[in-house]
């Protein structure tokens, strides 16, 4: 997909998918899933279900760390497993998991690019506005957006279909969401709004099925979605206008950071993006060692907000469609 750095290890040493562990792994969260939701139908009283949240998103986003694997076809060597069991796992998140798909491996080619520089502003471009979604990315409401895209996939599948109408992708206002939709396949959407579709009828079920207290269940997504969405830029914040290193090696504790399947050592995912997580940490101190910052204290950075810049990187893969 990207050309990336060389590897100091074999390539079939570094490749190696961890098959047995991801299954293990996935049946792991599913099952502490089941007890989250049944959990949220018994508890009572407001730190109970706050501390239940909590561990919910931590949760949620292990399973994230499971359906990222799945994008890039590294959580099975069997491509029609690896897609069926992405498929199973993005309806927790949820959302279409070909659409979050299209979504991440966009990202990958257009990070740090003028197309998706989120802390960055241009002469010309809509100050507000800008800061209207960087303060999305920081508080949630990003996430948001991408579960509603599950209706928009149902109810309005022709807006995400690039073919109804030209896209501008030098526009002021959102530029990520043109580009977006300029490398979008419109080939997935049949399959997008049918898993829209399970998403919505599997969460309806879990919740009239277990009687939770909608308050209860909208408290689990709303932990996963702020500290998911908080997340999603934490990477890149400030860091080198390249499209592979263009990111950053984090940490938060030790048993969280293998929960979420070294999704922290990030760089090293943007620089080796074929390279299963199981792999990354030794990989990224033996080839280009980076140092690792504390992630809530780069999420604090992020308050400051988007700063105007006169340096234009283009999108060299712009208008490439998304297999």
């Amino acid at each position: 997909m990207l050309r990336t750095e060389p590897l100091t290890q074999t390539a079939a040493g570094v490749r190696r998918i961890p098959t047995a562990a991801n299954a293990a792994i996935i049946a792991a969260q599913l099952l502490a899933l089941a007890a989250c939701f049944v959990a949220a139908s018994r508890l009572h009283g407001f730190w109970p279900v706050a501390g239940l949240a909590v561990a919910f998103g931590i949760l949620m986003n292990s399973v994230y760390s499971i359906i990222h694997e799945a994008e890039h076809a590294m959580l099975f060597p069997d491509r029609r497993i690896n897609e069926a069991a992405g498929v199973l796992m993005a309806l927790f998140f949820p959302a279409p998991f070909h659409l979050l798909r299209q979504g991440h491996i966009g990202h990958h080619l257009r990070n740090r690019s003028d197309d998706e520089a989120f802390d960055l502003y241009f002469d010309g471009d809509n100050v507000v506005w800008r800061w209207l979604v960087w303060l999305g990315i920081l508080t949630g409401f990003y996430y948001l957006l991408v579960v509603l895209t599950n209706a928009i996939a149902i109810a309005a599948p022709f807006i995400l279909d690039r073919r109804h109408y030209k896209v501008e992708r030098h526009v002021n206002v959102d530029r990520a969401s043109a580009a977006f939709l300029e490398s979008f396949n419109p080939a997935h959407l049949r399959q997008i709004r049918i898993e829209g579709i399970a998403a919505i009828a599997l969460h309806a079920s879990i919740v009239w099925g277990l009687r939770i207290p909608i308050a209860h269940y909208l408290a689990l997504y709303a932990a996963f979605g702020f500290s998911w969405s908080a997340m999603q830029y934490v990477h890149h914040y400030g860091t080198e206008r390249h499209v592979t290193r263009g990111a950053r090696n984090l940490w938060i504790f030790g048993p969280i950071d293998a929960l979420w399947l070294n999704h922290n050592w990030h760089r090293a995912h943007h620089e080796h993006p074929t390279v299963p997580w199981v792999h990354l940490p030794r990989l990224a101190r033996g080839d280009f060692p980076q140092p690792r910052r504390f992630l809530p204290w780069m999420y604090l950075k992020m308050w400051r907000g988007p700063r105007p810049t006169n340096e234009h990187v283009e999108n060299k893969y712009a208008g490439r469609i998304i297999q």
